[in-house]
């Protein structure tokens, strides 16, 4: 059974990204630029194309940074924010799904070595939810290979998703905003206050890993390598 699961995952795979080839849509979500375009061309249906490729982007581990930025052009800095956060939050749990309940015996055939991924296994191990916290605020590993790796430890799905909501909130309603702001209104006095502002939340969110890894006694700098 486990195999005929694998083997119709993989089709899909496959057949979703014969279908984006053939299209030009896996050029298109790998061109920042040409995916702003091409979702306002959209009109209302542009929330569900850019949430489909944003997930899409967390699935396969493609950049997926940007696409905030992108929410927040395309679609204004509260619902480019708003957007933004939900996509990310789904595509981090659709690959949590895919690590934890569909490929978790191929992943860990892939990626069961990879030191990322014995670093957040036993850091969950050690440290629980206090260990995703820490890393979702700290950027010592990549968003996606995360997604995967939290897949295939102990955390609990809903937890996982409440804290990916939480923790990645202040940076896409931040970044999202930011990028709206100036492209609505351009470069201004206004923006530097406004960034100032983001700055002493970013500094604020930044106190809290520092604090988790003091109490849980995590030695950052070991994390990074």
């Amino acid at each position: 059974m486990k195999f005929v699961k694998i083997g119709l995952f993989a089709l899909a795979i496959a057949a979703i990204i014969f279908v984006a080839k053939q299209t030009g849509i896996l050029e298109i979500i790998t061109d920042i630029k040409s995916l702003q375009d091409w979702i306002a061309g959209f009109g209302a249906l542009g929330y569900v194309v850019f949430v489909a490729a944003f997930v899409f982007a967390c699935v396969f581990l493609l950049p997926g940074s940007a696409f905030t930025i992108v929410a927040g052009i395309v679609f204004g800095p509260i619902k480019g924010g708003v957007l933004a956060l939900f996509s990310a939050t789904l595509g981090a749990v659709v690959a949590f799904v895919v690590a934890r309940f569909l490929l978790r015996n191929t992943i860990m055939k892939k990626f069961g070595d990879n030191p990322i991924f014995k670093k957040i296994d036993d850091g969950v191990a050690q440290n629980g939810t206090s260990f995703l916290i820490l890393t979702r605020l700290v950027p010592v590993f990549p968003f996606s290979l995360q997604n995967y790796a939290y897949g295939l430890t102990s955390l609990n799905l809903g937890t996982y998703a409440l804290v990916s909501l939480v923790t990645m909130a202040p940076g896409a309603f931040i970044f999202a905003y930011m990028a709206g702001d100036i492209a609505t209104n351009g470069v201004s006095a206004m923006l530097l206050v406004k960034f100032a502002a983001a700055g002493l939340v970013l500094f604020g969110m930044s106190l809290i890993p520092k604090y988790i890894a003091k109490k849980k006694g995590i030695n950052m700098a070991d994390l990074a390598k």
